[in-house]
């Protein structure tokens, strides 16, 4: 997971009938002043439309990015088996730049083509794409830079289990609400003309920022840019009755893959909808998507997925919630809610993929689970409002 530059916005409203004294009508205004007035404010507002609109996408030549990172000698910022990154400046400002195998050639005009669709977005709940360079067998992606750690680092940080910035229900709701905005407006609001897919939906690509705890989803456009998506829906995705696919090549972590992914690598949304669930299931128990445990009595090592546990708890039913929900958020949570929350997350890894919600019915029903959390919280006295640092305890 990479951490990036956060970006806030804020607007505000003028009631001006309640607050201004008009002239009478013999009235005669000072039109050089005024007019000096009404340039300086065309200006202004000219520059602050001008900074609200999305950038636009760069196409980096590759010396740009051997120079960023002091020719791949930098230390990386973090590394995996699919991608290296480094943070680091590209043309004045500050970037995670990701080096990721290209499953197929793409040219120069198609590459500016998808950043065109891709860089369009400009939602609070991503990190924004600013740009893309290849060479060889290689694309790099450069990101925004935020401030902040992993949703997974968050909830399980090795140095600290003890400690977690989540630490109310009502910031993990906050984090579930902003997901769910992302990855509806993703699937439904870019204007694309196929069908959306983020196809890297997990914890450790979910980056919760530092001062306000607003999550952002990170790697949108890593799919479309990577050649992941090899074409339309195929002859077996239609003959197993799978919706608005799009054919990948098997890319993914276990934990989070839908068993349709597994078994002959068909990504849809419906893929996205099964890695929320998993997701929403992480923050409500704080527990890994999958982890092993070695097994005293076999011997050997047992496999415990969240999803597996989260079914035990429902069908056991009774106070088995409450021994599940994550200890660090104290007991201090509606009940009601947590049991609407953890449902839905079972509905969105349903193995069926026709059985699943869509994103947008999804987004309505956290969003309307956020709303009682906040309801609750002011009933009882909780702060609703997170101002939280991250410096290391």
């Amino acid at each position: 997971m990479a951490s990036k530059s956060l970006e806030s916005s804020t607007s505000s409203f003028v009631n001006t009938s309640s607050s201004h004294n008009y002239p009478s009508t013999n009235y005669t205004p000072n039109y050089s002043t005024t007019s000096k007035s009404c340039s300086f404010s065309n200006k202004t507002s000219l520059s602050s439309l001008r900074d609200s609109l999305p950038e636009n996408p760069h196409v980096y030549d590759f010396s740009e990015i051997c120079k960023a990172t002091k020719k791949f000698l930098q230390k990386p910022f973090s590394s995996s088996s699919s991608s290296t990154s480094w943070r680091c400046s590209i043309r004045g400002k500050e970037v995670i730049l990701f080096q990721r195998k290209s499953r197929r050639q793409i040219g120069l005009p198609e590459l500016q083509e998808r950043l065109l669709t891709i860089c369009r977005s400009h939602h609070s709940s991503l990190v924004k794409l600013l740009g893309a360079s290849t060479s060889g067998n290689y694309i790099y992606l450069v990101y925004e830079y935020v401030h902040g750690a992993n949703l997974a680092t968050c909830l399980r940080n090795p140095q600290n289990p003890s400690y977690t910035v989540l630490s109310s229900w009502l910031s993990r709701m906050k984090v579930a609400t902003d997901l769910a905005h992302g990855l509806d407006y993703i699937h439904h609001c870019l204007g694309l003309n196929s069908e959306y897919v983020h196809n890297h939906v997990k914890s450790y690509s979910i980056l919760v920022t530092e001062d306000s705890l607003n999550a952002k989803i990170c790697h949108f456009g890593t799919a479309e840019l990577c050649g992941e998506i090899a074409g339309n829906e195929s002859s077996s995705a239609k003959s197993s009755g799978r919706l608005d696919s799009r054919v990948m090549k098997i890319e993914g972590t276990r934990g989070y893959m839908a068993p349709e992914s597994q078994s002959i690598g068909v990504k849809t949304q419906k893929g996205d909808v099964y890695a929320f669930g998993v997701v929403i299931l992480e923050l409500v128990s704080g527990e890994e998507a999958l982890r092993y445990v070695f097994d005293e009595g076999g011997g050997g090592y047992k496999r415990i997925s969240v999803i597996e546990r989260a079914r035990e708890v429902v069908a056991i039913g009774g106070g088995e919630l409450r021994k599940w929900v994550d200890k660090r958020v104290k007991d201090s949570y509606p009940v009601e809610v947590a049991e609407k929350i953890v449902l839905l997350g079972l509905e969105c890894v349903d193995d069926d993929p026709e059985n699943r919600p869509d994103m947008g019915q999804v987004d309505v029903r956290v969003s309307k689970l956020y709303l009682e959390s906040k309801n609750w919280a002011e009933k009882i006295g909780l702060p609703t409002d997170f101002s939280v640092s991250m410096a290391p305890r």
